[in-house]
């Protein structure tokens, strides 16, 4: 009973104090260019229908450059940091790899190598490992940089001044016929 009465409170003081949703009309105007025009706040705002291709390429030429385009200046450093530590693996994995590789060689033709205490298995399992281990470096260093290119364009695709401030939260009670007892439920509704 203390827990149904806390969640109806707290239901019924968010329903209080959430904002009311009013029917928002937008004209479009294209006559030059892409011009929305919000009625319900007076404000307008042109749509330029390049961006994304713009910052895609900026992003494909220099890594972070189309982040700075758009204006999200803090994903430059995560950018650059997410390649140059799966590059710093991939330089220490291909080295271990070459080392392992040599000493193979070297244990083939009955030559001493640096790794005169491990056979030649465990030599094989040591070039498979960091050669795993370099390729896997290789291709998370392809995955940064590709995710920089879609990340460039999905931001410039969707500009915080489209997003609608109006927000509302809309709790709704139902009681069920068969057994008597109340069924709680909310819904979150966004504008765009």
């Amino acid at each position: 009973m203390k827990f149904r009465l806390f969640y109806f409170l707290l239901v019924f003081t968010l329903y209080l104090f959430s904002q009311e949703t009013k029917d928002k009309t937008d004209t479009v105007d294209i006559t030059n260019g892409l011009l929305i025009e919000n009625v319900k706040n007076q404000t307008a705002f042109e749509i330029n229908a390049l961006a994304p291709a713009k910052a895609a390429f900026y992003s494909a030429i220099l890594p972070g450059l189309g982040q700075a385009y758009n204006k999200k200046y803090w994903l430059i450093p995560v950018i650059y940091g997410g390649m140059a530590a799966s590059m710093y693996y991939y330089t220490i994995n291909d080295k271990r790899y070459n080392e392992f590789m040599d000493a193979y060689k070297l244990d083939l033709a009955g030559k001493p190598h640096d790794f005169e205490n491990l056979d030649k298995t465990a030599l094989e399992r040591g070039i498979n490992h960091f050669q795993r281990n370099r390729d896997l470096s290789l291709f998370i260093t392809i995955a940064i940089y590709a995710l920089n290119i879609l990340e460039a364009n999905v931001d410039a695709h969707i500009p915080i001044k489209k997003i609608d401030t109006n927000l509302s939260y809309r709790p709704s009670f139902t009681i069920d016929p068969i057994t008597n007892s109340i069924s709680y439920g909310a819904s979150i509704q966004f504008g765009f």
